[in-house]
């Protein structure tokens, strides 16, 4: 069975599917003994690759070498991918999704985000006309074989948001996405719109969107959860707090593990599990069609 394939029956189980974003090897070597699902969150690649904000500067072959590491380490959890607007064109868009499914991701989400782009909860969000994103769709979806395919529409205005889900809903796409959602009351104009389509929902702390729990979002029709930065948000935090009491200690290390610290036992110790369960995947070259 193909991971798309897999990821595809598993949301169709009863239930919200949640799939947790990672930004890099470790965090996601973290949340594989939390979750089976990860989500590429293209916020957080931005982010920890660049250091730079979610607004455009993603090149796809460094997305597409970072899949294939998490598919080589990672070989049986669901792996989601924010491939953005599939990075402008749409034979780029068809490139990169035939090489995504190529590597073994499961599943990829397309935006309909007009450049310059913005992260989903951010302001200042334009669209592509409808019909220009729909033929973008219409090409990754023929090009994809078993591999999952999240609609996205990034659409503010209210009519507008209705009419582009419906859109997507009726299109070959398995589930649609719409960003920024403000309210729960929003989320069940668009369930009703989207009709029988899978709906994902995407959590971020500190955006537009509603924190609400997978038994909620469960009981408002919702498929699929993404939560795109919570190891990353988490990783700042804990990073900034230990460097001020290490500043505070005059440089002084706390104590190591058996305290609450994190020390090289454990995490050399969470990093060998990769060994053991890791899969070996093509050279990025060969299987990324650079």
């Amino acid at each position: 069975m193909s991971y798309g394939t897999k990821l595809r029956a598993q949301i169709a189980e009863p239930g919200t599917t949640p799939l947790i974003g990672v930004h890099d090897m470790y965090s996601a070597s973290v949340a594989a003994g939390h979750y089976d699902g990860m989500f590429v969150s293209g916020f957080g690649f931005a982010a920890s690759h660049y250091g730079l904000p979610d607004i455009g500067f993603i090149a796809w072959p460094d997305m597409l070498a970072f899949v294939q590491r998490l598919r080589g380490a990672f070989p049986q959890h669901h792996l989601l991918v924010d491939i953005d607007d599939g990075y402008v064109d749409v034979e780029v868009a068809c490139h990169v999704v035939k090489s995504m499914e190529r590597i073994g991701a499961s599943g990829v989400i397309l935006e309909d985000q007009k450049r310059p782009r913005r992260c989903g909860h951010a302001d200042g969000k334009q669209v592509l006309p409808l019909a220009e994103y729909l033929e973008k769709l219409d090409a990754v979806l023929e090009t994809r074989r078993e591999l999952l395919v999240v609609a996205r529409t990034d659409a503010t205005e209210e009519a507008d948001i209705l009419h582009r889900a419906e859109a997507l809903a009726a299109t070959d796409a398995d589930v649609v996405l719409v960003d920024g959602v403000r309210s729960v009351e929003w989320i069940r104009r668009i369930r009703d719109v989207v009709g029988s389509k899978p709906l994902l929902f995407n959590q971020i702390a500190g955006g537009k969107s509603p924190r609400l729990s997978l038994s909620e979002l469960t009981d408002l029709g919702v498929d699929v959860a993404i939560y795109s930065t919570p190891c990353l948000f988490a990783a700042h935090r804990a990073m900034d707090t230990a460097l001020a009491e290490l500043r505070l200690a005059d440089g002084r290390l706390p104590a190591a593990e058996g305290d609450g610290e994190i020390g090289v036992g454990e995490s050399t110790g969470l990093l060998a599990k990769n060994i053991g369960r890791h899969q070996p995947v093509p050279p990025a070259r060969e299987s990324a069609g650079v």
